[in-house]
C-alpha cells in the first residue's frame, strides 16, 4: 500500500546509522525539523544485534576502546553499560612453522631476530604515524609519496623478515582495512593507525577491542531512533535528490517526497551513486567515488555449550598470518553460561570462501578454529557467519578506503559539501575512522556545520498526504 507522502524539513537526512541519528538528534535538539529515511527495515546500518537459533550475536560493529571518547559519551548519555572482554590465560599464535604456539606479553613467540624486526618496525611505524593528522593526513610533506606506494611493498623495502611483514601487514590489511597489503598505500596505512592514536594501538588487542556494550551496540541507534520517534522512516529507500543552491526535494519509496533547506547522505560511500542527483554531481566528485571501495570480510559466530578454552587456561584470543580465519577471540556474552569465539576471514581469503558451498564454508572456517583451540572447536551449538558483502544497502566492511593514490587525490574533496547536501559516515571520519566513535564524530560535524548557518534557516515541518 503506498503511503503517498510529501513533507516539509530543514534537513533530511538519509541513513539511520548512527551518523545520521546522531545528526538527526543534534540538529532537533537546536531546534530544526529532522526526518530520516532508513532503508532497511531496521536502523543501525552496520550494527546489527539479532538472535540466530536463539543465541544473541552482534553482526556488526561491536567492541568500544579508551580512545573512543564520543562513543564513551554517548553510550553515558543513553545509560547504556559496558563489560570488559575476557582476556585472562595465553594467547594462541599459529606459526610459519605450522605450529600453534601459547604466549603472554605483547610478542607472539618467534625467532629473536624476528621478534627484534616486529618491535623495531612498530617503533618505526609509530613514529610516523605521530606526524600524520588524521583530520588531513594528504597535507603530510611526503604524503604524494606515501599515497604512491603500497603498504606491503613499503614494508618489503623496510625488511627481509618475512614473518615479521606478514605480521605487521595483518594488523592493518586483513584486520582494518579488510583488503590485501598491496591494494592501499601506506599513507592509507598511516591514516588508520593516527586515526586509533598510533600503530601500537591497533596490534594491542586489549587495547583496540577492551569492551562491549550489554546487549549489544545496536543499542546505542535504537534508542536514538526512539527519541526520534516518528522522524525516523524505515523501508524508505531514497532515489533522487534534486538541488539548488536554495535546498533539495528526495523521493524515496512508496511515493514519499521530502523539501528541505539541506540534505545529508548518512550512508557509505559505495552507496552514494544509488541517488540520482539532479543536477549530476561535480565530475571530480563523481571520480572520487570511483576510487573508493570498502573491504571484504566474514565474521564468524561460533557458540559452545561452555567456553572450554577457558578451562584450557587460555584468553581465546588467537591470531595468525598463516590462517584462514586470521584472528578469533572469546565472544561471551554478558552474564551467559556459553561460550561464544568470534573470528574473521578477509580479504583475498574471503574470495575463496564465497566461492565454496555454506557447508564447504563452514567446514573450512571450523578446520581453523581448531587448528588454535583444538578438536572441540569443531563442533559449536550454533555457527553463524555475517557476510555484509551480501547485504545489499552495505555490500563490504568493515570501511571505504582509497586505492593507490586516491587519498591525496580526493582526501579532501570527499569532506567539502555540494551545494545543501553533506556526505558524511565514520568512512570519512579523522579519529575513530571506521569506528561507531567516528561515525558519532561525523554526525556531530555535520550537523555543527548546518547550524553554523541556522539564523538563515526558515524553520518548517509538516506533511501533506
Amino acid at each position: 500500500m503506498s503511503r503517498s507522502m510529501h513533507l516539509n524539513r530543514d534537513v533530511v537526512i538519509i541513513g539511520a546509522g548512527v551518523t545520521g541519528l546522531t545528526a538527526a538528534t543534534r540538529l532537533r535538539a537546536a531546534g530544526l525539523s529532522v526526518v530520516v529515511l532508513e532503508a532497511r527495515d531496521r536502523v543501525g546500518g552496520r550494527l546489527w544485534t539479532d538472535h540466530v537459533e536463539g543465541q544473541l550475536f552482534e553482526l556488526g560493529g561491536q567492541w568500544v576502546s579508551p580512545d573512543q571518547t564520543a562513543l564513551l559519551e554517548t553510550l553515558d548519555e543513553l545509560g547504556l553499560a559496558t563489560y570488559s572482554r575476557y582476556r585472562d590465560g595465553e594467547n594462541l599464535y599459529f606459526g610459519a612453522d605450522g605450529a600453534t604456539h601459547r604466549y603472554t606479553g605483547d610478542i607472539f613467540p618467534a625467532s629473536a631476530e624476528t621478534q627484534a624486526e616486529l618491535e623495531r618496525l612498530i617503533a618505526l611505524l609509530d613514529t610516523l604515524v605521530a606526524e600524520i593528522d588524521p583530520a588531513e593526513p594528504w597535507a603530510h610533506p611526503r604524503a604524494a609519496e606515501f599515497d604512491h606506494v603500497s603498504f606491503r611493498q613499503w614494508l618489503g623495502q623496510q625488511t627481509s623478515d618475512d614473518e615479521a611483514i606478514a605480521n605487521i601487514a595483518l594488523f592493518v590489511a586483513d584486520a582494518m582495512l579488510t583488503k590485501p597489503a598491496h591494494s592501499f598505500s601506506l599513507l592509507q596505512a598511516l591514516y588508520i593507525a593516527a586515526s586509533a592514536g598510533s600503530y601500537s594501538n591497533l596490534v594491542d588487542a586489549d587495547f583496540i577491542l577492551d569492551k562491549r556494550v550489554v546487549s549489544g551496540l545496536q543499542q546505542v541507534p535504537l534508542l536514538l531512533a526512539e527519541a526520534l520517534g516518528d522522524d525516523v522512516l524505515l523501508d524508505t529507500p531514497a532515489t533522487s535528490i534534486r538541488w539548488t543552491e536554495d535546498g533539495v526535494t528526495v523521493s524515496a519509496g512508496d511515493g514519499i517526497t521530502v523539501e528541505a533547506r539541506y540534505a545529508i547522505v548518512a550512508v557509505p560511500p559505495n552507496l552514494h551513486s544509488r541517488l540520482e542527483y539532479v543536477p549530476a554531481l561535480p565530475p571530480l566528485r563523481q571520480q572520487l567515488q570511483q576510487h573508493q571501495s570498502l573491504g571484504l570480510v566474514i565474521k564468524v559466530h561460533a557458540t559452545y555449550e561452555t567456553p572450554f578454552w577457558r578451562a584450557d587456561g587460555l584468553s581465546g584470543t588467537a591470531f595468525s598470518p598463516y590462517q584462514l580465519v586470521h584472528e578469533a577471540y572469546d565472544n561471551s556474552n554478558f552474564g551467559e553460561a556459553r561460550g561464544t569465539l568470534v573470528g574473521f576471514v578477509s580479504d583475498e581469503k574471503a574470495d575463496a570462501l564465497l566461492r565454496l558451498t555454506p557447508q564447504e564454508r563452514k567446514e573450512r572456517i571450523l578446520a581453523s578454529l581448531a587448528a588454535y583451540y583444538g578438536p572441540t572447536a569443531l563442533n559449536p551449538a550454533v555457527y553463524y557467519e555475517s557476510d555484509w558483502a551480501s547485504e545489499y544497502w552495505t555490500q563490504g566492511a568493515y570501511a571505504a578506503s582509497f586505492d593507490l593514490g586516491g587519498l591525496t587525490r580526493y582526501g579532501a574533496l570527499q569532506l567539502e559539501p555540494v551545494g545543501p547536501i553533506r556526505f558524511g559516515s565514520s568512512d570519512v571520519a579523522a579519529e575513530g575512522y571506521q569506528h561507531v566513535d567516528g561515525g558519532i564524530r561525523v554526525g556531530r560535524r555535520m550537523a555543527a556545520e548546518i547550524l553554523e548557518q541556522q539564523p538563515s534557516i526558515q524553520h518548517t515541518q509538516g506533511a501533506t498526504a
